[in-house]
């Protein structure tokens, strides 16, 4: 299995670097050659020579066992990932087109630009301050309380303010459904979708509305095109007919 190839590899490099940590430094009352810097016949300080070897074999001990460390944490979360106990880091960057499916190209870019207008900070993030000043805006004062709560509802990594890929997954709660009718967030989502609804969809006043518009228009041509293809059937069918009565009144003036 793929895990346990990574676990092997992951125990190979483990071994190799505890193979490579230095080796503690001989004792000098073994024969080597004394210390640079030490005149020969000065007594040495009982212990000087023995502390300076556990020093180093402290140090030693000590970067070996942070490399093994931080290796099976690694290791561990792997093998979490792989088994599906763990989720996998989401990376900073991401394509909003792609993961955000449901909006158009114009739609995403409108919500940018609303997003990019209530960042005062321009730090990439909507605080809780900034939320606030935000519904103020739309005409939907929040509580305190109830500011904390819409961050936290969509606050995948737990920092206590929006990135531009928790704004964007409001609106994608809210066309599926998924928040309450009369939270805050969904406030949001519709008092802010009046500018991007205007002109993407259709001229709808609502995004929601237009999006509802949208499904009902698409329905209607289904409908038509069925229709088409009913009648072209029933004509089809006629022609059969027609022809199948032709050649029976044909074949009695021949007999």
């Amino acid at each position: 299995m793929a895990s346990e190839e990574l676990a092997r590899k992951l125990q190979r490099r483990l071994a190799a670097e505890q193979a490579a940590a230095p080796t503690p430094a001989p004792d000098p009352a073994e024969g080597e050659t004394p210390a640079k810097g030490s005149e020969p016949g000065t007594p040495e300080t009982p212990g000087t020579t023995d502390a300076a070897a556990a020093a180093a074999d402290d140090d030693s001990s000590t970067s070996s066992s942070t490399a093994s460390s931080e290796l099976t944490a690694k290791l561990t979360r792997r093998l979490d990932i792989n088994d599906g106990i763990a989720a996998p880091r989401r990376s900073k960057v991401f394509n909003p087109y792609t993961e955000f499916k449901e909006f158009s190209r114009k739609q995403i870019k409108e919500m940018e630009a609303m997003f990019k207008r209530f960042d005062s900070g321009k730090d990439g993030f909507i605080d809780l301050m900034e939320l606030k000043l935000m519904m103020e805006k739309l005409g939907a004062p929040q509580t305190h309380l109830g500011l904390k709560n819409m961050i936290k509802e969509v606050d995948e990594d737990f920092d206590g303010k929006l990135s531009y890929r928790e704004f964007l997954l409001i609106f994608h709660k809210a066309a599926a459904g998924e928040l309450e009718e009369e939270s805050g967030l969904m406030a949001l989502a519709r008092l802010s979708e009046i500018d991007v609804s205007t002109e993407g969809v259709m001229g709808a006043k609502d995004f929601f509305e237009a999006k509802m518009q949208a499904l009902s228009v698409g329905s209607k041509f289904e409908a038509e095109i069925r229709e088409e293809k009913e009648e072209r059937k029933k004509q089809e069918q006629d022609r059969k007919e027609r022809r199948a009565a032709f050649k029976e009144l044909q074949s009695t003036f021949c007999s």
